[in-house]
């Protein structure tokens, strides 16, 4: 089966955060998956980043991807679960989702600067709550990992909150991870925020890592390449 994980660093839609998009890229291949940095458009309402996104996504499964993966980070988690939890059919719909101190709610904690350019100047109630994540959950919605850091000050911890308990309420499987000290920002963790050590096992459950090979399986390749060679 054929897999594919787009990247989707954050920056409050205004820029694309440089430590949230290859070196995350680059860890998703050290564990076999074809991954890539998605810079979808800042600077610009919706729907410019939505409709980027879904385009890729479906031009990835027309060049033959089966599975398609979305890692997005504080707006990118966003823009990731946007376009999780909106798609506009089959061709564009997303199989599952790893979402860092993601921006969830621009009704409650909203995030000032991603709101601000998410709406543009059509900041109205009901144009807030059709971009609200937790608004949007429905059975349909993937397989979710979402972790962040009960000290973050940039993005509260109650949007992941949020979000879990929406996921919850629909019955779709997802695993919340929350740190005590940690920040906004941090990419790929560290010692504070050890994200990757259980986002690889949930990767690994959820069908996305290839299978690992016994020391039989290499002890008999490498039997097989002497005796041809």
């Amino acid at each position: 089966m054929t897999l594919k994980a787009l990247v989707l660093p954050g920056g409050s839609y205004r820029r694309h955060a440089s430590h949230e998009a290859e070196p995350v890229a680059g860890w998703l291949r050290t564990l076999g998956i074809d991954a890539e940095v998605m810079r979808y458009p800042v600077g610009m309402p919706h729907p410019a980043a939505h409709e980027a996104i879904g385009a890729r996504v479906a031009e990835v499964r027309r060049a033959g991807a089966e599975r398609v993966l979305l890692m997005g980070f504080s707006a990118g988690g966003h823009a990731a679960g946007l376009a999780a939890l909106r798609p506009v059919d089959a061709a564009h719909r997303i199989d599952g989702l790893v979402l860092g101190y993601p921006v969830v709610s621009l009704e409650t904690h909203s995030h000032q600067g991603s709101s601000e350019v998410l709406l543009g100047d059509a900041d109205t109630p009901d144009r807030r709550s059709s971009l609200s994540l937790e608004l949007l959950v429905t059975a349909a919605a993937p397989a979710s990992f979402i972790f962040h850091s009960f000290d973050d000050q940039k993005v509260p911890v109650e949007h992941s909150l949020m979000l879990s308990s929406a996921l919850q309420r629909a019955g779709v499987a997802h695993e919340l991870h929350l740190y005590p000290i940690g920040g906004h920002g941090c990419g790929l963790g560290g010692e504070l925020v050890p994200w990757t050590g259980p986002c690889r096992e949930w990767l690994a459950r959820e069908g996305w890592l290839p299978p690992l090979r016994s020391t039989l399986d290499i002890a008999m390749d490498s039997r097989k390449g002497s005796e041809t060679g």
